[in-house]
Parts: structure tokens; sequence; C-alpha cells
């Protein structure tokens, strides 16, 4: 089974080393990618075009494609939750759909958030030294690294002032009506600790396919389990996959 890992903002693909080294990356094909303007991608020629979430969407189906890939499990982090929720809204041909520190919102984007986004960080042009160590911080907590400050400080500025812009972000479908609609397997995994979600109204969000029927928390997780708690994280998109296989075989 393909599972394509999308990470978040002014992040890289490189966030997901723990899933990718455990046996999850034994058992099933991971498909890591570093979206425009992050990690080993290059900036957008079209900025305007690509960087809001219909044109990473269809940026990662592009990849998709080229790949030969059909049929994956979509597990999709922050942003990378939001990238994924906007391919499922594009397409039909996925077979599960895993999000983690991703609220899926409507037209009130900011009630699925708690407050101003990590300080106005998410949002800021080009990130000098401090404020990408930051960010870091304030995203990873306890896991930050050096490593993921200089994802941060890589990250094309216009990225993130291009998606948060108020006409961009205009352009994305509606998330809550996606994931109460779609008949694709649905996990919502979040750290029980996340400071960057209203992890309330992410559960009070009318799912269609939701798996187990609830939304799981993480103990002692903030907004990056794979990170923080990996073992546990790991085990919960192990049953997730499990349960799909199942499902497919009966």
């Amino acid at each position: 089974m393909d599972v394509v890992l999308i990470h978040g903002n002014s992040s890289c693909r490189g966030v997901f080393e723990r899933q990718m080294k455990s046996g999850l990356g034994e058992t099933y094909r991971l498909i890591c990618l570093d979206l425009p303007g992050h990690g080993r991608s290059g900036d957008a020629y079209e900025k305007e075009r690509t960087y809001p979430l219909p044109g990473l969407a269809d940026a990662a189906l592009e990849v998709l494609d080229a790949l030969g890939v059909r049929k994956p499990v979509l597990l999709g982090w922050s942003l990378g939750g939001h990238v994924a929720i906007e391919m499922i809204s594009r397409r039909k041909d996925f077979r599960g759909l895993f999000i983690t520190g991703t609220p899926p919102v409507g037209e009130n984007i900011s009630e699925g958030f708690r407050g101003n986004l990590l300080k106005g960080l998410a949002g800021s042009s080009a990130f000098s030294h401090e404020q990408a160590t930051q960010f870091a911080d304030r995203v990873f907590d306890s896991a930050a690294t050096p490593e993921l400050a200089r994802a941060a400080a890589r990250t094309d500025g216009d990225f993130r002032t291009t998606l948060f812009s108020q006409a961009r972000m205009a352009e994305k479908s509606n998330q809550r009506e996606v994931v109460s609609s779609t008949k694709t397997l649905t996990a919502v995994v979040n750290g029980a600790a996340d400071p960057v979600i209203d992890l309330d109204y992410v559960d009070r969000v009318p799912y269609a396919n939701l798996w187990r029927k609830r939304c799981f928390r993480i103990d002692f997780a903030g907004h990056a389990p794979f990170l923080q708690t990996s073992a546990v994280f790991n085990h919960y998109v192990a049953e997730f996959l499990q349960d799909i296989e199942r499902a497919g075989q009966s």
C-alpha cells in the first residue's frame, strides 16, 4: 500500500524520518515530498497560482501522477493535512485520509485555531535565523532541532504571505464540508496539548466516515505528535492502515 506523507508549513519531508525508519517504512511504501518552496523543491515560478491550497494540492497530484501512484492513503500534518483534504475534494481515488494538527475549517477559518497562528510567524515573510529558531521551537517544542529551524529558514518567504493572504485563502474548498461528505475513511489523531489548533472544534466536525467513530488525542504530545511521541503515533497509523487492508479484503 502506498502512503503519501505531506509536511506542514515551513517544514520539509525530512520531518517524517521517524516514520520512514520505523516498521511503517518496512511494511508500506511511504512517499514523502517537499511542497513547492520548501526543502529541496524549488520556489514556485507562478507563486500566486502555486502557493495557495488549491495550487499545492494540484502540485502534489502531479507528483503522484508522475510516479504512477494510484489509490494511496494520504497522511497530512498541519498544512499538509489541509493539502490532503484539498486533494480529496478534487479526486475520489484515495484509500484513506489521516490528518494530524489539521482542523477541517469552513468559511470561518479562525474557529479551528487557537489565537494568533504561532504569534504571527506562520504567515510572516522571510525568516531571520532567530525567527526560524522561534518557529521551530513553537511548532515542535521539545522535538525541535537545528535541522528543523534550517528548514523553516529555507522556506520561500513569499509562500507564507501568499498562502495566508485573504484573497488566496478564499480560494480553498470548504474543508469542513469535504470531510463531512467524503466516503474516504478519515482518521483524526492529534496531540492532546496542541497549542495551535482548537481540539474541541476538531472533535465536533461531523465527519462522514470517521475511523473508529472518534477523534483521538495522544497524551504528552503537542502540534507534532509524529515526532514528540512517535511510537504511539506510528501505532495509530499502523492500526489505520491495517483496518483499510482488512476492509479491502472483505
